[in-house]
């Protein structure tokens, strides 16, 4: 039986959430990818429960994380079962609703029937009560924001969520959002957009917006999806997002892309860190900036991910030679 390590606490630094009373590990585990399938995969159990084992208290699912669809939560449901269900109050369990799950018109978006229709059965795949943070996972143009708020406080108020959540909100939507859910009395504790040293919109007024109304902020895609590793450097590897493609272009793998990339690469060596550590580093040295949220394969990328928090200070020098290789060019994933 599987037995949490007693100094899973020392390892990790954490944060507070906006104005909030809940704490957040800086490293987060997102289940977006090699999480899902017809059964929990070995690897999959292993960095789950060696994440844990770091600190990492933190793990953010969605309803359509698979493939397909729903498994991602079905097999983490599992994990809760058999090894974590003694831990349930340390953890921080978040799922998100708003791209498509089901065929006809209830099945995506941000209707209050399809919102809350879709925490149930997020609850159910995950054999959970609540979950701590439930998302709006997109803003949906053609729905009432009033109506898609008023579905996240009815979450709040009937026990299945802690917490309400926003993704993928630009800086007035997240405006406008948080004054109808502070009005409701279910204040936005945290936004989740995409951001990285090549990703950097939230910079054009969001993260000015989330200090202002005391919203926590969580990066996906802080690595773009691999391109700010060492996976690129040498040509695509065959299983790779870009190789497969999943969801990860080769368009982006232009001549001049890597070499910026080789470029920061040298500049993280520099500063004694593999290139995915200064990008993660990079993303928390904005004090607004709560947690990144990471993706993996394997255990030893979560690992190596971890050691961005052995250095998060950057020297002027060193930001104004990131610029020089990593302004927002356009390469905007999943913003």
């Amino acid at each position: 039986m599987y037995q949490a390590a007693d100094d899973r606490y020392d390892r990790m630094t954490f944060a507070r959430c906006g104005r909030s009373g809940l704490d957040l590990p800086r490293v987060s585990l997102g289940l977006w990818h090699n999480f899902g399938g017809d059964g929990l995969s070995k690897s999959a159990r292993t960095m789950l429960l060696n994440s844990f084992d770091r600190g990492i208290t933190h793990f953010d699912l969605a309803n359509n994380y698979g493939p397909p669809p729903g498994s991602a939560e079905e097999n983490f449901g599992r994990i809760l079962a058999t090894d974590l269900a003694p831990y349930r109050d340390e953890l921080v369990i978040s799922t998100k609703a708003g791209y498509l799950m089901w065929d006809g018109p209830y099945g995506e978006w941000g209707s209050r029937k399809y919102l809350l229709a879709s925490l149930d059965q997020s609850l159910k795949r995950m054999g959970l009560e609540y979950v701590d943070i439930f998302y709006s996972h997109r803003f949906d143009p053609a729905t009432p924001l009033d109506e898609t708020m008023g579905a996240l406080d009815a979450a709040v108020r009937a026990g299945k969520a802690l917490y309400a959540g926003i993704s993928s909100y630009g800086p007035d939507q997240t405006r406008e959002a948080a004054a109808i859910l502070k009005s409701l009395g279910t204040p936005c504790l945290i936004h989740q957009p995409s951001y990285s040293m090549l990703n950097r919109w939230v910079e054009g007024g969001l993260l000015d917006v989330l200090e202002d109304e005391g919203i926590g902020c969580i990066a996906f895609s802080p690595l773009a999806q691999g391109l700010l590793t060492d996976k690129y450097l040498k040509g695509v590897p065959k299983r790779s997002r870009a190789a497969i493609g999943d969801s990860f272009s080769t368009d982006l793998l232009t001549e001049q892309n890597l070499a910026n990339v080789a470029a920061l690469n040298e500049i993280a060596a520099e500063r004694g860190q593999t290139l995915a550590q200064m990008a993660l580093a990079w993303v928390l040295r904005d004090p607004r900036v709560t947690s990144v949220l990471i993706g993996a394969s394997r255990w030893k990328q979560i690992e190596d991910s971890l050691g961005a928090l052995d250095n998060t200070a950057f020297t002027d020098d060193e930001l104004a030679a990131i610029d020089r290789h990593a302004l927002d060019g356009g390469i905007n994933i999943w913003a």
